[in-house]
């Protein structure tokens, strides 16, 4: 009998309809032949299951279910890929765990801690990971961070960005301390917490990684090329920007990196797919020899999945079907499944 999987898309963020796509993505993606698929998409308290006539059904928050004429559906797993709240901050998941439905992401306290940057950042830095030094301000609290602080702590130029979003919504490269309190405003609009992060000049790169009883795969390295002032909203999405895969690094940068997400995966004790984000800086030791130092920038638990997404990419030259891939991950939750 085939299994039924939905996949939970939109969400309560600016990422809604970038999540659509990806849902369509993966929908495109999945083994129609294996399992019965249905989107659903959360907006707010509105959770609307699309039919295969177009029309769209109800789904009772109590089981998750929802009517198909006269059947009732319950989904036997569950595919998140809603970029922001309530999917990618642990909200989604501790619903799921409540009602014991398998779910594709991480757990609760891992979404939770990657979707808070600076959280994410304080913690991996613990464990050696090269991270930008950042600080971070709460809504309610600006006035106890001044503009002679930041440039003390952090410098400039730097990044002004939400502390819990995406997509690179309310994110401002700062030049001039006048800037400042304009950008965080705006990065206010997205998070009630803003991250200002000191900026790194260098070569940016994103790796994925996913990791089940039978799979062990870290995927090949994408670079992002872009002549924007950072890899923002229309280099992400209106194809301003070169992604190359597998990037440009000599064999030793790549190992080290393919290294580093590996390990990263295993301290957070992810699941599912995960991308990394990195920015390989170059510094001079005291004796002219140049060194490379590959730096974290944040943790990507819900990626984004249509077919020109990195992971896709990525997928495609590890020489690997993507279909196998959410099959191997899809299987892999629901034989622990008691």
């Amino acid at each position: 009998m085939k299994k039924t999987i939905a996949i939970i898309a939109g969400g309560d963020s600016s990422e809604h309809d970038v999540s659509l796509r990806s849902a369509q993505g993966i929908y495109s993606f999945l083994d129609k032949e294996k399992y019965n698929i249905y989107i659903i998409e959360i907006n707010g308290l509105a959770w609307e299951a699309r039919l295969d006539d177009g029309t769209k059904a109800a789904v009772d928050r109590n089981d998750f279910s929802f009517l198909h004429g006269e059947r009732r559906i319950r989904p036997d797993f569950a595919y998140i890929t809603i970029h922001g709240t309530p999917g990618e901050n642990g909200l989604l998941q501790g619903y799921f765990d409540l009602i014991h439905m398998p779910y594709s992401t991480s757990s609760v306290l891992v979404e939770a801690m990657t979707f808070n940057k600076f959280t994410l950042n304080q913690y991996l830095k613990s464990f050696g990971v090269s991270v930008s030094e950042s600080m971070v301000v709460r809504r309610g609290f600006e006035h106890l961070v001044t503009d002679d602080e930041v440039i003390e702590k952090i410098g400039l130029p730097c990044f002004v960005k939400p502390n819990a979003g995406g997509s690179s919504f309310g994110v401002t490269k700062v030049k001039e301390a006048g800037q400042l309190r304009e950008a965080i405003r705006k990065a206010m609009n997205e998070s009630d917490e803003v991250m200002i992060e000191a900026f790194m000049q260098g070569t940016e790169i994103t790796c994925g990684c996913y990791k089940t009883r039978r799979s062990d795969v870290v995927f090949p390295i994408t670079e992002v090329v872009t002549d924007n002032e950072f890899f923002d909203y229309d280099a992400k999405y209106n194809g301003q920007v070169r992604e190359i895969t597998p990037a440009r690094l000599n064999e030793e940068t790549a190992e080290r990196v393919r290294l580093i997400t590996s390990t990263i995966y295993d301290i957070l004790g992810c699941s599912g797919i995960v991308r990394i984000d990195y920015i390989i800086t170059r510094t001079t030791d005291s004796e002219g020899n140049e060194k490379e130092r590959i730096n974290m920038l944040e943790i990507n638990t819900t990626p984004g999945m249509t077919a020109t997404s990195f992971i896709p990419q990525q997928v495609r030259a590890a020489g690997l079907d993507i279909k196998d891939v959410l099959t191997d991950i899809i299987e892999n939750r629901l034989n622990d499944m008691p």
